[in-house]
């Protein structure tokens, strides 16, 4: 009896080894973290050239943003992903700015949310909240995101699997209801001739918006180490996400777009205008049925912030530890969830709704949202010469999956997204001059200047605590040289 209860155990043992992470759970991952349901009427916006953007900048910057991520987050298993990417191949200054750029962009973005949220909170309900009653809205929205952030993994799995779901349902729903209504009662945007679908100069200014729609594969690219054969399943796996993923984004902008004039769309309202419209043009119970998509999307909303709090917070808390962000980043609870990272997100993006009365700015919405994506390019900025940096630098790391081709190759992939990153960001901030947007031009280039400044201060205060621990260290070790 003993025996056969040990060869039960040996049997589960082995069966437990080669449960791996399979191709079709990274694709599923890939789509959970990336998908982002309130980008698609920022893409909208863009109009009929959006179809070329998204063909252009899918074989320009996510497939060469894919492959190196995947590389270098299996070659590299570090907790700081893409901060200790740059720190290897650049050294702790650089790897400080990443940081910096990678925590401020999710606050931006934390703050955009907040403001969306009592912007489609009001469409729900039919009437304009009051200022101030929408800044009490969004405080609540962000401290709830906060602390909800440092709840256990176990807890924030299930709703984030829950939330994924919503937002698959969401834009399918979109694309599906576009498609009917644009056939049967004509389209909002109609293509009438190949050059309806050429980039405009109003469009170059989104593009940086599809850079955002494919942020996320650095996580995804931590799974390499469970998968059973990365070199085949990484590839697949960035190919049918990709497929997946812009499917999804276009399916759901083709649904706005057919739905609502470019002319007349909102980047903060496109979404639930189109149900609207949709729920009005088939003769459905429009009172019942807005307010449910209403509070999916806004159930939404809490998800992508959920999911993205848990690996910025912990990048900013490892990089606390390594002295190339201040302490107050790296303190943590009891579970360890870094409570530090997770409190100054509240008080600082709390700072930028309390000043939302003050701005003028009819679109705070897209104002924040800008900035986060500029932000967030200044951090992976970076990443691509690291890549090309590590390659030379430390030939001899494992690379279970490796970027294929030769220096051509490498050099298009590294280089390529740069240029991509480059212009996408100049063009975000020198369109809305042309376009005669000088106020929201001014809020975008100063909190990107004052971000930067912030960043620069803080890595000569980190280096200067650097420097001078080190030296102490080396006092210790050497009294000849204290």
């Amino acid at each position: 009896m003993p025996a056969r209860k040990m060869q039960v155990k040996k049997i589960h043992e082995e069966r437990m080894q080669v449960k791996k992470f399979k191709l079709l759970d990274a694709v599923l991952a890939a789509v959970c973290v990336i998908l982002v349901v309130e980008s698609a009427a920022p893409t909208a916006a863009i109009g009929n050239s959006q179809y070329f953007w998204w063909a252009f900048m899918f074989v320009t910057f996510f497939i060469p943003y894919g492959l190196v991520t995947a590389e270098l987050g299996a070659a590299y298993r570090d907790k700081g992903g893409l901060f200790d990417w740059v720190k290897r191949a650049f050294g702790r200054s650089w790897g400080s700015r990443v940081a910096w750029y990678y925590w401020i962009q999710f606050v931006f973005w934390l703050a955009s949310l907040a403001v969306l949220f009592t912007e489609v909170s009001g469409q729900i309900i039919g009437t304009t909240i009051p200022v101030w009653v929408a800044v009490i809205v969004q405080l609540c929205f962000i401290w709830i995101m906060c602390f909800g952030s440092l709840l256990p993994i176990s807890v924030n799995k299930w709703l984030i699997n829950l939330g994924t779901y919503a937002k698959v349902v969401l834009m399918l729903a979109l694309g599906l209801f576009g498609l009917y209504c644009g056939i049967v009662y004509g389209f909002a945007n109609p293509i009438t001739s190949a050059g309806d679908l050429l980039p405009s100069i109003a469009g170059v200014s989104f593009i940086a918006v599809i850079i955002f729609n494919f942020k996320g594969f650095e996580v995804v690219a931590a799974f390499t180490g469970d998968m059973d054969n990365p070199k085949k399943q990484i590839p697949m796996a960035l190919l049918l996400g990709g497929i997946l993923i812009s499917f999804f984004y276009i399916f759901a902008a083709f649904g706005i777009s057919a739905a609502i004039p470019v002319a007349e769309l909102t980047t903060y309202g496109g979404l639930l205008d189109s149900f609207i419209h949709f729920f009005v043009i088939l003769g459905l119970p429009g009172h019942i049925l807005v307010p449910i998509v209403g509070i999916l999307f806004l159930f939404t909303l809490f998800i992508n912030v959920l999911s993205w709090a848990l690996g910025v917070n912990y990048v900013a808390s490892h990089a606390a530890e390594q002295q190339a962000l201040p302490e107050i980043f790296g303190k943590r609870n009891k579970e360890g969830a870094p409570v530090g990272a997770s409190v100054l997100n509240g008080v600082v993006a709390s700072l930028m709704v309390i000043a939302v009365p003050f701005i003028p700015n009819p679109d705070i919405f897209w104002g924040f949202f800008a900035l986060q994506i500029i932000t967030l390019i200044l951090a992976y900025m970076f990443m691509f010469p690291a890549f090309k940096k590590l390659r030379r630098i430390d030939p001899d790391a494992e690379r279970p999956f490796k970027v294929p081709g030769g220096a051509i190759t490498l050099n298009l992939v590294a280089y390529v997204p740069v240029a991509m990153l480059a212009l996408s960001a100049f063009f975000s901030m020198v369109y809305p001059l042309y376009d005669g947007s000088w106020y929201f031009d001014t809020m975008l280039v100063v909190g990107t200047v004052v971000a930067v400044i912030v960043g620069e201060v803080i890595v000569f205060a980190t280096g200067r605590t650097f420097g001078a621990r080190t030296r102490l260290a080396i006092g210790k070790t050497d009294p000849s040289r204290s």
